[in-house]
Parts: structure tokens; sequence; C-alpha cells
């Protein structure tokens, strides 16, 4: 039998407890037929105020992963997808792999994950090499991130991180100090924008950018959700998201 609503797919979304961002730009992106099923990975709105704390405070989300795993399984979903992207990227590519073979092993699931969903992205453009990317990150998270994006075979121009000091805070962030960060880091040199951090409302931002900027601006939770669709051999064209989901 298949479900009534979600024909086309059941997405076990997994996002920390904190994010309220992620849930609703991922279901203003779900095409009919696809529904998603959101997993809180428990996460103390920990105070983030030097690379350490930061650091810190993200294993304890990475820790209780496999939990939320585990809770979105009783509803059977026929896919899983990220909504949490920092630690997706540490430890460069085979840090990604590995944190995606994990919860693949342990789910019997395939997973969309940020750090693999925006390379994909970039790559669908065929023709970016130069990248700079945004952050509400704290400095040595943002090392993790270059680090990806270098083993993947781009030059990362610029890289900003906005600091944000608790967890919560980062969905505070006003659209006038997020498109000045990325005006700051935008430049002929740059091929494309790309911003990371789940919780940055920044999906619709990053399409207005694109016409502003005249290049790609790629939203994590725009790549991880396009990436998800796309993944599951559905093609459906998103309007107000960019080109990523016009074009690709």
């Amino acid at each position: 039998m298949t479900d009534v609503l979600g024909w086309r797919g059941l997405f076990g979304v997994l996002g920390p407890s904190t994010n309220t961002v992620v849930q609703p730009e991922f279901d203003e992106m779900r095409p009919e037929g696809v529904t998603n099923h959101y997993s809180r990975i428990l996460t103390p709105d920990a105070n983030a105020v030097s690379n350490d704390t930061f650091m810190n405070a993200t294993q304890v989300i990475a820790g209780n992963v496999i939990d939320a795993v585990d809770s979105v399984m009783t509803c059977s979903p026929s896919y899983l997808v990220m909504g949490m992207s920092a630690i997706t990227f540490y430890g460069g590519v085979s840090g990604a792999r590995e944190f995606e073979r994990k919860i693949k092993e342990h789910s019997d699931l395939p997973i969309s994950i940020g750090s693999h969903a925006t390379k994909a992205a970039l790559d669908a453009y065929g023709d970016i090499e130069n990248i700079a990317f945004l952050t509400p990150y704290f400095p040595a998270a943002n090392e993790q991130v270059r680090k990806y994006f270098e083993e993947s075979g781009f030059t990362i121009v610029k890289d900003e991180c906005l600091k944000c000091p608790k967890w919560t805070a980062i969905a505070q962030v006003p659209p006038k100090r997020l498109w000045e960060a990325m005006n700051r880091l935008n430049s002929e040199d740059v091929d494309a924008l790309v911003q990371v951090g789940t919780n940055l409302p920044m999906a619709r931002l990053a399409a207005e950018f694109e016409i502003e900027f005249k290049k790609p601006v790629v939203a994590i939770n725009t790549a991880t959700y396009w990436h998800a669709l796309r993944a599951n051999g559905i093609s459906d064209k998103i309007d107000g998201f960019g080109s990523l989901f016009s074009r690709f």
C-alpha cells in the first residue's frame, strides 16, 4: 500500500531541536506527493562564545543524531534528509563520507547531507571553480567547511562567519545583515556564493541575491532538499528558490 499523501516519497528530516528554519523552508519546497517528517535532534541552546564552545556544542548534536534517526524510522520513511550542516563538513570529504555511511548503515536508508548536496549543486552549474561562503559559525567550523570544499576541487576566495552567540540566535539574523555579508563576499573573481548553516533563513533570500549579484547563490537548505528530490527521481521545478530548482 502507498501512503495517501506521500505517494512519491516520505522524507525523514533530521534537524536540531533548536532549529526553527529547516522545517518551514523544506515544507515550502515540498512538491505534491512528498511529505516531510521532522525528527528533532535533542540540542541544548548552548552559548557559543569561542571556537571551542562552538565546536563542542556541535559535537553534542552529532552524538544525538542516531536517536533522532531511530525516532523518525517509526513512520517508515523512504529517504532521510539531514537538516543540520556543520557536522557534515567536519573532517573534509572523508569525514562527510563517514558520517553518511554511519547513518545509512544504521537506518538502511540513503540520505542527503548538506556537504555533499552543496557540492552536487555547484557541480550542476558545470563552470564553477571559485566560491565564497557565509556561515553563522565560528572560525574553527569555517575551517572545516573550507577543507571540504577545497578537497572537492573548489578554490575559496573568501569566507565569513557571523559568530552567532546561540543556536536560536542564528534564526534571528535579519535579512539586511545577510545581504551585507553576501555583498562583502561578492567580487568579480567569485563564480558562486554559498551559504552554510541550516538555521539561517536564506532559501528565498538567496534567490533574490542571485538576481542582484548575477551569479549562482546556493543556500544549503535549498541544495539539500533539491538533492533529496533529484536523488528520488523527482524533477519538479520549484518556483521562488533560485536557478538551482528552475534549471536543474
